[in-house]
């Protein structure tokens, strides 16, 4: 299968395909030691509600055009370069949060050594984050906030990962657009790739922040 660029067009201006974006984005987290190997995957929403994400098994600092899928909303595969290729394994945590949040554009998931160690700082399901004036970066603009990053269990069986997100959010919204996986990752949505990565970088600050404050007995 061919696959052309795709154009989406809004409001009467031209939006190039969103795999660029995804693009960059990755090799962008690979360099920063996020993606590194296979690790992570990133996805973008289209009009009709079909996801590009990116296909298992592929490096994420040499990603081209073809190594992505695009998931209909439902989870069936709709296109994809040739067919042995294979959706990431947490792309039902993606398509949770895209029925979950609407406004959400993109979801991106990075693994770093800063979002491991945090995860285990605290034995329940969330965790405090400090009051920094980065959070503002996620939509918090409060003096001296109090901000939760909910935790969830890394199951090996990511269906049941994506279960849990879903009956947790529906009752409880999460304060900013993340969540933390337990030993694994962080992952973040957005309404556009551009704040998602941005949300990462603010994301990751503040784990470097925790975990340097740590060592050196710093409270906060």
């Amino acid at each position: 299968m061919t696959i052309d660029r795709q154009v989406l067009s809004t409001n009467n201006s031209l939006k190039l395909d969103p795999r660029s974006d995804l693009i960059a984005a990755a090799s962008q987290f690979y360099k920063q030691g996020w993606m590194v190997g296979t690790a992570g995957n990133l996805s973008a929403r289209l009009p009709d509600g079909s996801f590009w994400i990116t296909a298992s098994g592929k490096s994420k600092g040499e990603l081209q055009i073809s190594d992505f899928i695009r998931v209909g909303n439902d989870g069936m595969i709709l296109e994809r370069s040739h067919s042995d290729l294979k959706p990431s394994a947490e792309t039902e945590i993606h398509q949770v949060i895209y029925q979950l949040f609407p406004e959400a554009q993109a979801c991106y998931h990075v693994h770093s050594i800063e979002a491991n160690l945090v995860s285990r700082f605290v034995e329940g399901d969330n965790l405090p984050l400090p009051p920094l004036e980065m959070l503002k970066g996620l939509g918090i603009k409060a003096e001296n906030p109090s901000c939760f990053m909910p935790i969830f269990a890394n199951h090996l069986d990511v269906g049941k990962i994506a279960a849990e997100i879903f009956d947790r959010f529906r009752i409880h919204p999460p304060q900013i657009p993340a969540l933390l996986l337990k030993d694994h990752g962080v992952t973040v949505w957005a309404n556009s790739p551009e704040t998602a990565r941005n949300y990462i970088e603010v994301i990751e600050y503040i784990f470097r922040y925790m975990v340097v404050a740590c060592q050196v007995n710093i409270q906060y």
